[in-house]
């Protein structure tokens, strides 16, 4: 496979044809955007074609697979069209479940692949804390996610972009990056307790902090809280057990194990390559998981990988989130 479209041509969409020309520079890459000035800067970055419509880019490219990088709402219209050229698709977080059993029917009976980012699973220090989790039950954890939402895209208004949509909000966005690694640590949700408030000035029309209490089915239980006022961006985990006890503060060197013999906390080194970490981008997101899920779909198209997340996992995630937001 190497003749593969983007389509939407923002920020995530220059960031996957970044990381495809790294994997393999031979790769045949095409660009589609309706705003002709993201396709001329598209063009001029990256030197690929690049087109307004999906219909002309297939008939002139013949692609394989589609990128579906725009903004969630537009993402089962357009998956709908990339399955209908049989195309294998990999499609950005989408927040909400709009046509998710028609999509995976589709992709089913045109024998493609649909696949589903979810970045945080690619995380070598977030896959240790869930395979030593795994290895345990009636786990406790506390878990906080925040930033201040005019700082996620500091080159753009937020309340010009999907966060500023109470159904694709910055919370929801939130949750659907965290919730998927939280679910294979400590397992489906058997109960949820929820307070959120707005406490900023900010112009968004729902709450800006939640805190998440959650038990699960093999006794596990915690508090997740998640936030759009954080001045001061991070992520963090502290994870419990009596044989167990994990610090995380997001960034890929700072994962810590208590080591029970000799009373010291140890670090955890789960990276041996380089970290690549873009500036414009806080310091707990970093590139090699976004790498490392594009190398996966390649090897699911390929027939010699299968994926840690599905659609379906998906929808049971979106099923949490809507009962989290749905409960006051």
């Amino acid at each position: 496979m190497n003749r593969i479209l983007v389509v939407g041509l923002g920020s995530m969409g220059k960031r996957r044809i970044r990381l495809l020309l790294e994997i393999d520079p031979d790769l045949q890459i095409s660009g589609i955007d309706s705003n002709p000035d993201r396709r001329k800067e598209v063009q001029d970055l990256f030197g690929i074609p690049c087109y307004a419509e999906i219909r002309e880019c297939v008939e002139k490219t013949s692609p394989e697979a589609g990128f579906v990088c725009t903004s969630p709402l537009s993402h089962w219209a357009i998956i709908m069209e990339l399955l209908g050229f049989h195309l294998h698709v990999f499609t950005e977080i989408n927040l909400v479940p709009d046509g998710y059993l028609e999509m995976m029917k589709l992709a089913e009976e045109n024998g493609v692949n649909l696949f589903l980012s979810s970045t945080f699973l690619y995380r070598n220090d977030v896959r240790y804390m869930i395979k030593e989790c795994n290895a345990r039950e009636k786990l406790d954890y506390i878990i906080h996610t925040g930033q201040y939402l005019p700082d996620w895209h500091p080159w753009e208004d937020y309340k010009n972009y999907f966060v500023g949509n109470a159904r694709t909000n910055g919370i929801r966005e939130i949750l659907a990056i965290d919730l998927p690694w939280i679910l294979a640590a400590f397992g489906k949700v058997t109960d949820i307790h929820v307070r959120s408030s707005k406490s900023s000035s900010l112009e968004i029309n729902y709450d800006d902090n939640y805190i998440i209490s959650m038990e699960h089915e093999n006794g596990s239980k915690g508090v997740f809280v998640c936030d759009l006022i954080s001045r001061c961006a991070g992520r963090s985990a502290e994870i419990i057990s009596e044989d167990l006890h994990l610090f995380w503060h997001g960034t890929p060197d700072s994962l810590q194990q208590y080591d029970i013999e000799s009373k010291q906390l140890l670090q955890v080194n789960t990276y041996l390559e380089e970290i690549d970490h873009q500036a414009a981008y806080a310091s707990n997101i970093i590139e090699n998981a976004y790498k490392e899920e594009i190398r996966t779909f390649f090897g699911i198209v390929e027939g010699t990988v299968t994926a840690p997340y599905s659609m379906q996992d998906d929808l049971y995630t979106l099923e949490v989130i809507n009962k989290i937001e749905g409960i006051q």
